[in-house]
């Protein structure tokens, strides 16, 4: 079991994945800051001096032993805001990856085949051979 497991771990995919996934978290922490901290606030204050992650409805109010209870739909919202420029940003490269593949694929194909010589063609070949001889 343990050599399988090399053997699978060693693969080109699961070592590519590995850098996708490394690579996309630190692509959503990016997103994140350039939502929440370029995007929203003009956002924000364009709507009237709104931070967005503040943005709650209290559903019971704090007591002395126990916090407010809030339905934090601003949260929500900055968590939208990030996926969809995520999902725009990976629809970007996918793109641009396809367009990349589609080059190359018809560089890559093989000349078509010379189409066949019609009758007259054969006719006038024959003849041609024939006044050569």
């Amino acid at each position: 079991m343990a050599d399988e497991f090399k053997a699978f771990a060693m693969k080109g995919n699961v070592a590519d994945m590995a850098v996708g996934i490394i690579i996309g978290a630190a692509f959503g922490k990016i997103v994140a800051s350039i939502v929440g901290d370029i995007i929203m606030p003009p956002l924000g204050l364009l709507i009237g001096g709104v931070n967005f992650t503040d943005l709650k409805v209290i559903l019971k109010a704090a007591t002395d032993t126990n916090p407010a209870v809030t339905w934090n739909y601003g949260n929500f919202l900055q968590v939208t805001f990030d996926f969809l420029i995520v999902a725009f940003a990976v629809f970007l490269v996918i793109k641009a990856m396809n367009a990349a593949k589609k080059k190359e694929e018809v560089k890559h194909e093989a000349p078509a085949a010379p189409p066949a010589p019609t009758k007259e063609e054969i006719l006038l070949t024959e003849i041609r051979d024939l006044l050569k001889k």
